[in-house]
């Protein structure tokens, strides 16, 4: 377990800040955009423990209160004046394997928690009273407006997660960050899945450049909100292209390709490309180099602003079933989602 504090006062920017490996190779799987939400907690006197979970940045809004004090963006509990701890009980929007947690304690200064842990548990419906807990963080020592990154190694599919704050005090946003997972053979077999999306095991593996927009943002559910949901890359001045590399959620048989420039009006690609290959050995690493030599899964097409883009079976190359795609901008621009829709092959 490894531990990182990385004081903010708002959210760490990974063109900033050196993300550890884990928040920037995985989800947020606690995450209200995917359906997390809070179960019960033991108290939120002063902010509701729901905003802990939001997507957006913690922000500090100077001169506003409500009936209860201090507005807080966050999960912040009163002053306890007796024996004992609180706690707050999540149910994450995606069940899957948790590599990482990022307890952010962003805008609370005199009013955070010394101290937190995390517990999860795999259960159907909600937990109970019989429900048994697995610790996945031992308490570790918080500091105020800051990140806590703790690494997790945990090779579990875990539905639920219990955050507990020693004694007291108030939390900006808690992250679970980690990879979804789908028991794909207990799915009818030759239907079409999008195989690519985030709740089907998708993941972002690499990318050229992220300056304006995070690339994780591609394999969302729903079409993006605005110009900021999506992948926007800084404006190319040398040759080349800039790509982004999706690992699909299994072996897909591709038959239909979605790209899709919502909002993107006047930094769209010019054009885009998609390379495809089936990985059976390496790692994210190398999969960058060996990327350069993957075939060719659908030639270079033209794109327009602000339109979604779909090309079928008779405009892709018959390459095979494949485990990753390289979708290149050429020469660079926004992209709002890339969906990859084909048949599973099982082995």
């Amino acid at each position: 377990m490894s531990q990182t504090h990385l004081p903010d006062g708002h959210i760490v920017q990974a063109d900033t800040v050196a993300l550890p490996e884990f928040a920037s190779r995985f989800a947020n799987l606690a995450s209200a955009d995917f359906g997390a939400k809070v179960l019960s907690c033991s108290d939120e006197w002063f902010a509701a423990a729901q905003r802990m979970l939001q997507s957006a940045p913690p922000v500090f809004i100077v001169g506003k209160f409500d009936d209860h004090g201090k507005w807080m963006d966050g999960w912040e509990t009163r002053r306890k004046r007796f024996e004992g701890y609180d706690h707050a009980v999540v149910q994450l929007g995606l069940p899957g394997l948790i590599k990482g947690v990022d307890i952010d304690t962003s805008h609370f200064t005199g009013n955070f928690p010394p101290a937190a842990s995390l517990e999860a548990c795999a259960v159907q419906g909600e937990p109970d009273a019989q429900t048994e807990w697995t610790t996945l963080v031992p308490a570790v020592a918080l500091q105020g407006n800051s990140h806590c990154f703790v690494e997790v190694d945990s090779e579990q599919v875990w539905t639920h997660v219990r955050l507990n704050i020693y004694p007291d005090g108030g939390v900006a946003r808690l992250r679970v960050y980690g990879l979804p997972k789908v028991d794909w053979h207990s799915r009818p077999a030759g239907e079409v899945y999008e195989t690519s999306a985030l709740a089907n095991g998708g993941r972002i593996v690499a990318v050229s450049n992220a300056h304006f927009g995070v690339p994780f943002r591609l394999n969302m559910p729903g079409r993006g909100v605005n110009m900021g949901d999506g992948w926007e890359t800084a404006r190319r001045r040398v040759p080349g292209n800039e790509w982004c590399i999706i690992e699909l959620g299994c072996k897909t048989l591709v038959e239909k390709i979605e790209v899709d420039t919502a909002h993107f009006k006047g930094n769209y690609p010019d054009s885009v490309s998609i390379q495809a290959a089936d990985v059976t050995f390496g790692t994210d690493e190398s999969v960058v180099t060996q990327s350069m030599f993957w075939q060719e899964l659908l030639p270079p097409s033209k794109t327009e602003m602000d339109k979604q883009h779909y090309y079928e079976s008779a405009d892709l190359k018959d390459i095979g079933p494949v485990t990753h795609v390289k979708l290149n901008l050429h020469p660079d621009g926004g992209v709002s989602r890339l969906r990859i829709w084909g048949k599973p092959v099982l082995e």
